[in-house]
């Protein structure tokens, strides 16, 4: 696996899967756990690092495509897709892998795109209704 170390003075430079909006990514500690800082706009985003490995993981089990589905914490998700996954009672964190409360959702917008750029999945690049699969 991949290990992931990027300082917040030379992130990762991404694109959302359909390509409508760029943003950047570092890593960072807080209260001892390793997290991904996403920034877009003026919205920053946190994450528990874990989620790349874990997610590669699933999806290395999964086997196939599978939806992104992303979607604001105050949203439902479709089943069966990254973002319900990212916040599923069953994965491996017991529930949400978005760490700011209010802003926990677009796992599946954030985290693919890091995903792909580590070289851990393939990544469509539609206007709509995109989907990944590792690697």
């Amino acid at each position: 696996m991949t290990k992931l170390d990027r300082p917040k003075d030379n992130p990762w430079t991404l694109t959302t899967a359909p390509g409508t909006a760029d943003f950047t990514m570092h890593t960072d500690t807080r209260d001892g756990l390793a997290i991904l800082v996403c920034t877009v706009g003026k919205t920053v985003l946190h994450y528990d690092a874990r989620c790349v490995e874990d997610l590669h993981l699933m999806l290395t089990a999964h086997g196939d495509w599978m939806d992104l589905g992303g979607a604001d914490e105050q949203k439902p998700t479709k089943d069966g897709t990254i973002e319900a996954w990212g916040r599923s009672p069953q994965n491996p964190v017991k529930g949400w892998y978005g760490l700011k409360k209010g802003l926990r959702g677009r796992f599946g917008v954030c985290v693919p795109p890091l995903m792909e750029a580590l070289g851990l999945c393939e990544l469509e690049h539609n206007p709509k209704n995109n989907r990944m699969r590792a690697k």
